[in-house]
């Protein structure tokens, strides 16, 4: 008889062999406690009959794909479900459980809706870290005004009192120099900086919960694990109990106690972390753990070949050295002006790299080190104060009006959240369509054959071209980017952080179709990005950067196969491995 998850009364999915056999109390550190939590909108059913408890001090990680009911569960929570949103089952909340356990609390799915309803328990028993630090802070308001804000909401407290404590509370996040930092703007903090605030700011109260949704996704490996360890810190030293929502399998191998699997709202397995990945019960978290990208031995069996030993993919490395590079920095130095009277900034330094025909080079290094604007640069966008920038031996930092279009037309961008770049009011056919159109490729019937081939050659249906792009689901966005970069054939692509934001399998189903079109196309590409084991994987040679300067460059298995700069040993420290037993024992040894 296969055993029921005792937080579910009976009605959970069949969880574990580890998990230990037969009903359980209610645990007297329980601080939350949801029971058959279902939220439909409309006729569409988005959480199905979900239970679990948070207790004092322990970590849940929530893991599933996009779409399985993760956010929606932690916006139940909090009561920030949408007006077209219904919920039912129960949602208990206890500030002190040694004396009022969680099942004993009222349910806050049966109180009043509304604002005040909540304002007792938002901020002050649980509060929520979110994915975007630059979209939760309010840019035109110091980080100390903002922190006094949230204190000012729940307490009586005077000015001078506020800012005390927002000092206290920055420092108690790492935030160096927080009396000056204090009267700081958010656009004057780093991105690690914005995300230590916006925990702060989830401090102000000494909430008893602490919800963070995908908190490190936008985040360098470097600045990812500084926040990891602030908050391990931070549930040891307050005891505070987090609710953990995360697709990456790295993050929860380090930091979660209890681990949560969901698939399109409802629960297909829970149970203890190191149990979980080393012997997952279900078919689908066992696909879940296998999308997982890791760091891996890259092996060269024949000359011009390169197999990646963890994928089952050959790809046909890069050309002959004799042939015209597909792009090439030679001595660049690119500036920002200053503006407002104050100084320019040095972005890259005098920087010189090759991307043969048909090579992948992927670009590495924390934010702020110049990735982003090396591949700005590859497209004309931004001009060198001085060296050159040829893309297949023209130089584009010297090309006229004309030049530059026909330059252009050569070079393919895949961008970071295909969201935010294709138009909304466009259906998918007119947005992959509207290149051929600009530069004058094809027409009428020919177009709308060229459309349904290039989404069919990323493996999504020819009927999608008269869907709207919000009708498609991350990864089908991501293919219609890449559908619509390679409309023109072109010779070279600029991918930048194209699967950062993705969950792990809808990323390797990604990955396995950008390896697929480079073996057919073979077509040259800078992949952009912060994930290693991405790059890893990817790539043939790797180019490191820091501050602008290229510090580290060569193939891929020699880089981060044996790195010999400090800069790259310490990227490669940071990458989190989805393998608890093996990633806390080299937390503890650093």
């Amino acid at each position: 008889m296969t055993d029921l998850d005792p937080d579910l009364d009976g009605h959970a999915e069949p969880t574990a062999p580890t998990e230990v056999p037969g009903p359980r109390p209610v645990r007297p550190d329980a601080v939350l406690r949801v029971s058959e939590l279902g939220v439909r909108f409309g006729s569409t059913t988005a959480v199905d009959t979900v239970s679990f408890s948070v207790d004092r001090g322990e970590i849940l990680a929530l893991v599933g794909e996009s779409g399985s009911g993760k956010t929606v569960t932690a916006q139940a929570v909090l009561g920030l479900l949408t007006g077209t949103a219904t919920a039912r089952g129960s949602v208990q909340l206890t500030s002190d459980p040694a004396r009022r356990p969680a099942d004993r609390e009222p349910n806050l799915l049966d109180g009043p809706a509304g604002v005040d309803a909540w304002a007792g328990v938002r901020g002050r028993l649980a509060a929520m870290v979110f994915q975007e630090p630059q979209t939760a802070l309010n840019p035109v308001k110091t980080v100390g005004w903002q922190l006094a804000e949230s204190l000012r909401a729940h307490q009586r407290i005077r000015p001078g009192g506020a800012r005390r404590r927002a000092i206290e509370l920055l420092a108690l996040v790492g935030i160096p120099e927080p009396e000056v930092r204090v009267d700081a703007y958010p656009h004057q903090l780093s991105g690690g900086q914005k995300q230590r605030v916006v925990i702060a700011l989830a401090l102000a109260n000494d909430p008893v919960l602490l919800i963070a949704d995908e908190p490190t996704t936008a985040l360098d490996v470097s600045v990812q694990a500084e926040i990891l360890a602030l908050l391990g810190e931070l549930r040891e030293r307050l005891g505070m109990a987090v609710l953990l929502i995360t697709h990456n399998m790295g993050v929860v191998a380090d930091l979660a106690d209890r681990v949560l699997v969901m698939r399109n709202g409802r629960m297909v397995e829970r149970g203890e972390v190191v149990a979980l990945f080393s012997a997952p019960f279900t078919d689908y978290t066992r696909e879940l753990l296998g999308s997982v990208p890791r760091l891996r031995v890259v092996a060269r069996d024949a000359p011009g070949i390169e197999i990646d030993l963890g994928a089952e993919r050959a790809v046909v490395a890069s050309a002959s050295p004799t042939s015209t590079p597909a792009l090439s920095f030679v001595d660049a130095v690119v500036d920002y002006p200053g503006r407002f009277g104050r100084p320019g900034f040095r972005a890259l330094h005098a920087l010189t790299v090759e991307v043969a025909p048909g090579e992948v080079l992927g670009v590495v290094g924390e934010s702020g080190s110049g990735k982003s604007t090396l591949g700005r640069a590859a497209l004309g966008l931004l001009r060198p104060t001085s060296g050159r920038i040829e893309v297949a031996g023209s130089d584009i930092s010297a090309a006229g009006r004309a030049e530059l279009r026909r330059l252009r037309r050569r070079i393919g961008v895949v961008p970071q959240d295909p969201a935010s770049t294709l138009d909304p009011l466009l259906s998918v056919g007119e947005s992959v369509a509207e290149p051929l159109q600009v530069h004058r490729e094809a027409s009428g019937r020919l177009l709308r054959q060229r459309v349904a081939t290039l989404l069919q050659s990323v493996s999504l249906p020819s009927r999608y071209a008269e869907r709207r792009p919000h009708e498609l689901s991350g990864g089908q966005r991501q293919r219609v980017a890449l559908a619509r970069a390679l409309a023109l054939r072109p010779d070279l692509l600029i991918a930048d952080e194209p699967t950062s934001a993705l969950d792990v399998s809808v990323q390797a189903a990604v990955l396995a179709e950008f390896a697929r079109l480079r073996a057919e196309l073979g077509f040259a590409c800078v992949f952009i990005s912060h994930d290693l084991a991405v790059v890893d994987s990817v790539s043939d040679r790797v180019l490191v950067l820091q501050d602008g300067r290229a510090v580290e460059s060569g193939p891929t298995d020699r880089v981060l196969g044996r790195p010999t700069h400090p800069y790259t040993r310490a990227l490669l420290t940071a990458v989190p491995i989805p393998d608890p037993i093996e990633q806390r024992a080299r937390r503890h040894a650093s």
